[in-house]
């Protein structure tokens, strides 16, 4: 009952014509940078953070959210008709999806995948509304050692899903926890790592790094390898709506879709990607239709579209109750609220209940403006992929430059956006993920923090970690993440050995 008191008062902030405005803008602007490829929702917020540094706390944050969950609406329209996915969390509906526009059936394509969105995202919110105040209690148990095991197992299973492998992954995080030791030290008023600059006192800013290792490095990757490869996009031909026999494949695939995309999207574990992978090799063998797979199922696009949204809602839960971001995304969001003040956590519902009820209750609200939205003017989302990259990208570079400049007009800040932006685009290059070090310069400190608390609340007693059944716990499964697939790949050389 005190969720649906909570869900109530939130509709009643989120409703305000100035939130539904806020919320109309960012579900927009989402779809729009969901349909451009290359352009996913964390380089669109982090480009806009400074930009709204003066707005509501509240309006902010409830567009923050439409941009992110619009562009996973939007970003099955360039995955299907250009077969090019915007994240990676889009891999899977290409398999399908670009071979059903190639049989003329882009319309029942871009349809389900509207559709199944709007389904998963709903279910999922109604699922956040339930969850997050069960979390909240338990998350109250919780003392300085057991947040810090508790990021320590966010660091690690990051950095293990985000990437092609462990080790690149560790390697960006750590690029970012060593950020995040640059500025004063809290506890002994010490500057560290300044070098004597002064703009650096007060550490490296989040937004800054952020937008340097998303829009700049983006940019430089495409303008060096990418912006010279031909781009093939099918046209829509035939009806926009999905038959009866589509519709029937389509339902279940949503609802099983949405019970595996929402469970990965609420631990620490990162990502969009397992859940979507699952849910197509699920709809493979479970479809009565084998056959269609590789020749345009819809069923493996009504899946995997439906697992990503509901993954994408799914993260919310670790970042609102306890403040630990799991995607891209969700660091430059969590970076939003820091922007304002705000510490996500346990306590958020008890000290922003309007903020966190409202963000909460636009969700629901911004799926249906998204499915209003996206069913009837696909034909303009379409005519957006015309824009030629090589404008989108020196747009993106302005904006970019003008944004890093504003928050403290300094020009320290421009020289480490584009430093950040070379590292960005080396990282791009060697395929080393972005998102572990902007999470490590995040939460590097609140980890420091918390592990200097519990050693200082335990007279420097490092048992203090392993004694707590909750941290111990954490740390246990931390360290078979790490061991555990360096022992399975030394079992496999043996055995073929």
């Amino acid at each position: 009952m005190e969720a649906f008191a909570g869900l109530l008062h939130g509709f009643d902030v989120a409703l305000k014509p100035i939130n539904l405005l806020w919320g109309f803008i960012g579900v927009t602007l989402g779809t729009f940078v969901g349909v451009l490829p290359g352009v996913g929702p964390a380089l669109t917020v982090a480009m806009l953070l400074p930009l709204t540094a003066q707005l509501d706390p509240t309006g902010a944050l409830i567009m923050f959210a439409g941009i992110y969950y619009g562009a996973m609406f939007g970003g099955s329209t360039t995955t299907i008709l250009l077969n090019t996915p915007g994240e990676s969390a889009s891999i899977a509906t290409a398999l399908e999806g670009n071979r059903m526009a190639k049989n003329g059936r882009a319309g029942p394509a871009l349809a389900t995948s509207a559709i199944g969105s709007f389904v998963a995202g709903t279910i999922a919110v109604a699922l956040l509304t339930l969850l997050a105040p069960v979390v909240v209690e338990v998350a109250l148990k919780f003392g300085p050692a057991e947040y810090f095991a508790l990021m320590v197992f966010a660091f690690t299973t990051v950095a293990s899903v985000l990437g092609a492998s462990t080790t690149r992954g560790l390697a960006s995080l750590f690029v970012g926890l060593a950020l995040g030791l640059v500025g004063i030290d809290s506890q002994t008023g010490q500057p560290r790592f300044a070098f004597g600059v002064p703009e650096l006192l007060d550490g490296i800013d989040v937004v800054v790094l952020a937008v340097g290792l998303f829009a700049v490095g983006e940019t430089l990757y495409v303008a060096a390898y990418t912006s010279r490869l031909p781009e093939t996009l099918e046209k829509m031909s035939g009806s926009l709506w999905m038959s009866r026999d589509d519709w029937k494949r389509s339902w279940p695939a949503w609802l099983r879709a949405t019970a595996i995309g929402f469970p990965f999207g609420s631990i620490p574990a990162g990502g969009a990607e397992i859940p979507t992978f699952l849910s197509y090799s699920l709809e493979k063998k479970l479809s009565r239709h084998p056959q269609d797979f590789g020749n345009g199922a819809i069923e493996g696009v009504a899946g995997p579209e439906a697992a990503n949204n509901a993954s994408a809602t799914g993260v919310l839960v670790p970042l609102l109750t306890l403040g630990i971001p799991t995607s891209a995304t969700a660091a430059i969001l969590l970076t939003a609220f820091q922007n304002y003040g705000i510490q996500p956590g346990p306590l958020l519902f008890q000290i922003q209940p309007d903020l966190v009820w409202g963000l909460i209750a636009s969700m629901y609200v911004g799926n249906v403006i998204l499915l209003i939205l996206n069913l009837p003017l696909i034909g303009i989302w379409v005519k957006v992929l015309s824009i030629p990259r090589p404008l989108l990208y020196a747009g993106i570079l302005v904006f970019a430059t003008l944004g890093a400049y504003s928050l403290h007009q300094s020009w320290v800040d421009l020289l480490t956006l584009y430093a950040f932006g070379l590292l960005g685009f080396a990282m791009r290059r060697f395929d080393i993920p972005v998102a572990p070090a902007v999470i490590g310069l995040i939460l590097g400190p609140l980890a420091e923090t918390q592990f200097r608390r519990a050693l200082s609340i335990s007279q420097g007693d490092a048992s203090v970690f392993f004694t707590q059944p909750i941290a111990a716990t954490f740390l246990a499964v931390t360290a078979l993440l790490v061991v555990a697939p360096w022992v399975a790949r030394r079992a496999a050389f043996r055995r073929r050995g």
